[in-house]
């Protein structure tokens, strides 16, 4: 689809320009912007959304060369409160939002990511900016932190359609949390399915919970490849999450939303 978005990708790499950050958590092989491009050009699409992954930390160099050289490229940072009056200006570079994670357990958030309570401190801070926030959490931990999410003074973006539990039904309060959110504007979810149907044996027990987030305001949605494909095995293939996503969604017109009216208002 010309002009459409890709909301959700990584660049790593070359290592000899971009090395990595001393202390991580995960080591990936390079995946440099020209196959992301590429990559881009076979799905149809023409804009890409590049978070900074966490083995980077908080050294840009790597997102901001990118975004100076690809005008259709935007970009999501990973900064703590310390940082916070480094957030100005960095709309004029192609920057949109910053990411934070809040996934509870020993190791789920990765070294060199940013807190939830970094987001509470960082809110005014990013409003000033012009950008928003973009939130890596998971379905149990929402209702806990979703009065806070709809006191915050700027948008919200969740990833990976909110870490549902595949096993579960979409009836799973935590579930119905994140529609609630999104159904009344309260915060926008990416549709990036593969990492919450473990080992992607099945696709379509997925489908349910997608087709809920589609039902309750497409108006909020995006959808992202989330190349390269980190620490997943087998790896997908970008080309048939997206169109196992126009399949499911069937209608052109909401395709067509979430693909480009709703990034581009957004990160456009």
């Amino acid at each position: 689809m010309k002009g459409g978005w890709d909301c959700h990708a990584h660049l790593f790499g070359p290592y000899g320009c971009y090395p990595l950050a001393a202390d991580r958590s995960y080591t990936p092989p390079e995946a440099p912007v020209a196959q992301y491009l590429a990559l881009l050009r076979g799905m149809g699409l023409s804009h890409g959304v590049l978070v900074q992954p966490s083995a980077y930390g908080e050294d840009h160099g790597l997102l901001f060369d990118i975004l100076a050289a690809y005008p259709a490229l935007r970009g999501v940072v990973v900064m703590r409160q310390g940082a916070s009056k480094l957030l100005r200006g960095l709309r004029s570079k192609g920057v949109r939002a910053a990411r934070f994670s809040h996934r509870p357990g020993a190791g789920a958030n990765f070294r060199g990511s940013a807190s939830f309570e970094d987001l509470l401190q960082m809110s005014g801070a990013l409003a000033d900016a012009g950008l928003h926030a973009e939130l890596w959490t998971d379905c149990a931990s929402l209702p806990a932190i979703a009065a806070q999410l709809k006191a915050l003074p700027v948008p919200v973006v969740i990833d990976h359609m909110g870490g549902f539990d595949v096993t579960a039904s979409p009836d799973d309060p935590g579930f119905r949390c994140l529609l609630a959110l999104l159904e009344h504007g309260q915060a926008w979810v990416k549709l990036c399915l593969y990492r919450n149907v473990p080992g992607m044996t099945d696709l379509e027990a997925g489908r349910p919970f997608h087709d809920e987030l589609v039902k309750a305001n497409p108006q909020r949605l995006l959808w992202g490849s989330d190349w390269p494909h980190l620490r997943v095995n087998p790896q997908p293939d970008a080309a048939h999450l997206l169109q196992t996503f126009k399949h499911w969604v069937g209608d052109v017109g909401v395709i067509d939303s979430i693909l480009t009216g709703n990034p581009e208002s957004l990160y456009g």
